[in-house]
C-alpha cells in the first residue's frame, strides 16, 4: 500500500509543499491523455479515508470513483489536466503525457497553491519549473502519487464515457479507447475519428506508435 514516507522525506529535505503526479491514458488508440496534481495534507489520527487509497489500476471502478470524491473534499489542492490526440501526434505520447503532468502542476498554482517540489509516476519527465523526483511504480508508493492516479483515471474514463453517448459505434464507454479486437473491428467498419491518434497504427492487432 503506498504511505507518505516519500512526501515526510522531502519535507524533511525543506520542501514545504509536495505534489504528487500521475497521468492516464498513455496506450489508448483513441482520446486525450489525462494527469493529475494532488497535494495530500497529513491526516489527522483519526482519519481512516487515506487507508483506502492506492494505485487506480488495483481498484475497481465503483471504488475509484467514491474515492474520486472522497480526494477531492480532503486534498489541499488538486487538478487535473489533459493534452489532446493532435498534441499526441505532433510531439508523440511520451512527451504529451508530460505535457499534461506539467498543466496539471501548474494548474495548482492557478488555484493558489503552488507546490515546490512533485513525486512523479514514472521514468521521466522534462519541462517541469520546480524539483521532482520520478518514482518507478510511484502509485503503488506514494499516497499523492496514488491520489493522482485516481483522479487521472477517472477524469479519463469519464471523458470516454461521454464521447460513447456521441459515437456509441465504437463502444468507447467499454474499452475507453484502448486497443480491443471490438475497437480495432469499429475502426475498421466505421473508420477513425478525430479523437483517434493518427501516429498509432490503427490496423487490426497492432497498438504500436509508427
Amino acid at each position: 500500500m503506498p504511505d507518505l514516507l516519500l512526501e515526510v522525506e522531502m519535507k524533511a529535505r525543506g520542501f514545504s509543499c509536495v505534489c504528487g503526479v500521475d497521468e492516464a491514458g498513455r496506450g489508448p488508440l483513441a482520446g486525450d491523455v489525462y494527469a493529475a496534481a494532488v497535494v495530500i495534507d497529513f491526516p489527522k489520527s483519526d482519519e481512516n479515508w487515506w487507508r483506502e487509497i492506492d494505485d487506480s489500476k488495483k481498484l475497481t471502478q465503483a471504488k475509484r470513483e467514491r474515492l474520486f470524491d472522497v480526494i477531492c473534499e480532503k486534498a489541499r489542492a488538486w487538478a487535473v489536466a489533459r493534452a489532446t490526440p493532435r498534441e499526441i501526434d505532433e510531439i508523440n505520447i511520451r512527451n504529451a503525457s508530460f505535457l499534461a503532468m506539467k498543466r496539471a502542476v501548474e494548474r495548482l498554482g492557478e488555484r493558489g497553491v503552488m507546490p515546490d517540489y512533485a513525486l512523479i509516476d514514472g521514468n521521466g519527465m522534462s519541462g517541469l519549473e520546480i524539483p521532482f523526483s520520478c518514482i518507478v511504480k510511484g502509485d503503488s508508493k506514494s499516497f499523492s502519487i496514488a491520489a493522482a492516479s485516481i483522479l487521472a483515471k477517472v477524469s479519463r474514463d469519464r471523458a470516454m464515457r461521454k464521447l460513447h453517448e456521441l459515437h456509441p459505434e465504437y463502444g468507447f464507454a467499454s474499452h475507453k479507447g484502448y486497443p480491443t479486437k471490438a475497437h480495432y473491428e469499429a475502426i475498421k467498419a466505421y473508420g477513425t475519428l478525430d479523437v483517434h491518434r493518427k501516429s498509432f497504427r490503427l490496423e487490426d492487432g497492432c497498438c504500436e506508435e509508427a
